[in-house]
């Protein structure tokens, strides 16, 4: 039965791409939102999707409507969804509308605090490769793959990623929560979204509710390189079946990662102990829908990652440019002794923008303790601007060079001087590493990466 669909808040990465979804179905579908970015605006207006007019149109509410669909920035007091409640419409958070999709549906939820998207993005791939119908929902652009969302009648499993962030203004509850499923996997917990989670253990306590919130007689497969994520794992319930993995054995040979397996050598297209470590996840993950350890690391040696992470803008014959989106203390680390170990005999400059709530917040930023060595050049960058619209506490590079603890990091809050900074770095067999969750204030990479490379 198609439905008649309205999206307040509809410009949002996730949100657009649900929209997408269902208008592919041929649902009917309308939306609202007062400021629509890229590549949102594009790809709504490509699907005739776009508003005629940003802001917020109560008249666009109707009793014709079979559901309201509420995106995470529209506030409590949004015009429209005082106008839904009004007339008593159906209304749906974002993950709540995909649970109620696929309630009848095998449920495969991949969380944690670092990795989901690429252990979401491999095991699709995988699944793609080897010819199973599923539904989808990830938080990336992957290759591919036209839409982070679909969702069909006839598929009889759903791939969620598992986001722990806060479902909607009106559900504190982190997404994750809603998807209940029967296959899960956890990549580890390491403390983020400070403004919603204050305390670690706030946050920990999310990771125990999820597990508890496994089907009964489902599986659970997590990292045990984490002890806390293990002790997490072994304290949920007895009749869930834990499954541990950790690092394959493998090999770098000229700058190509290969796993070693009983089949014999398998060579990557993707590097870092972390994705080796998310590529024996997803295999375990693939073996309980019924894949052979033969069919994915036949499929596997074709991934080429997600979109930002650890993506490749430009190469030559002595230096690389790479982008990721790397915000979080723990990917930072990860990310950057991922690209130390896969290029050890280049020069590592290394440059991150703090853009999230936790990221700008002084009493956060001595998680990032340590996580620059291993740089041979390193660089922060913050946009004042961004601080302001957080409403946090005024920023200063002192501030952030204490956090990290390395008087060698240059620290700047112009993107210009920064830009300047990193051309003065320019030397044959340089690798440049650019992270961030925003964009360094505009900045276009690839032009960046011309210049640099």
């Amino acid at each position: 039965m198609k439905m008649k669909v309205h999206f307040i808040a509809i410009g949002g990465s996730a949100m657009h791409n649900l929209a997408i979804a269902l208008k592919q179905n041929g649902d009917e579908v309308s939306g609202s939102d007062d400021e629509i970015f890229e590549p949102s605006r594009s790809r709504l207006a490509g699907y005739g999707l776009l508003p005629e007019k940003e802001g917020w149109h109560p008249g666009k509410i109707t009793n014709q409507l079979d559901a309201v669909i509420l995106g995470m920035h529209a506030r409590a007091d949004n015009p429209e969804l005082l106008k839904a409640k009004e007339l008593g419409l159906k209304i749906f958070s974002y993950p709540e509308f995909l649970y109620y999709h696929a309630r009848d549906k095998k449920r495969v939820v991949i969380g944690g605090s670092h990795g989901k998207t690429t252990i979401t993005g491999m095991v699709m791939h995988v699944l793609k490769s080897v010819g199973m119908d599923f539904d989808y929902m990830v938080g990336s652009k992957l290759r591919d793959f036209k839409v982070m969302v679909r969702l069909s009648t006839e598929a009889p499993v759903m791939v969620f990623e598992g986001d722990e962030y806060l479902t909607s203004p009106l559900d504190r509850r982190p997404k994750f929560h809603w998807y209940k499923p029967h296959v899960a996997l956890l990549t580890g917990i390491a403390w983020d979204h400070i403004n919603v989670f204050p305390t670690f253990e706030n946050y920990v306590d999310q990771f125990r509710i999820f597990t508890g919130l496994i089907g009964e007689g489902g599986s659970l497969i997590y990292c045990s390189e984490d002890k806390l994520l293990e002790e997490v794992a072994l304290e949920s319930r007895a009749d869930i079946k834990k499954i541990a993995y950790g690092l394959p054995e493998y090999h770098i040979s000229n700058g190509i990662t290969f796993i070693e397996t009983s089949g014999g050598l398998v060579s990557l297209k993707v590097f870092g102990k972390h994705n080796l470590m998310n590529i024996n996840g997803a295999r375990l993950l693939c073996h309980e829908l019924g894949i052979s350890d033969r069919d994915f690391y036949r499929a596997i040696a074709g991934f080429e990652g997600a979109a930002n992470r650890l993506e490749l803008v430009r190469q030559n014959n002595e230096n690389r440019l790479f982008k990721d989106f790397a915000h979080a203390p723990s990917k930072v680390r990860a990310t950057i002794q991922a690209v130390r170990e896969q290029f050890p005999e280049h020069r590592l400059v290394a440059c991150l923008e703090l853009h999230t709530f936790s990221s700008l917040s002084k009493e956060f930023l001595g998680e990032y303790q340590g996580s620059f060595d291993g740089v041979d050049r390193g660089c922060v960058f913050f946009n004042p601007h961004a601080v302001n619209m957080k409403r946090l506490p005024e920023l200063h590079a002192e501030d952030v060079r204490e956090g990290f603890g390395n008087e060698k990091i240059a620290i700047f809050d112009n993107s210009k001087k920064m830009t300047g900074w990193l051309h003065k770095q320019k030397q044959p067999g340089t690798i440049f590493l650019m992270m961030s969750s925003g964009n360094f204030d505009g900045i276009d990479l690839k032009q960046l990466s011309t210049q640099l490379v």
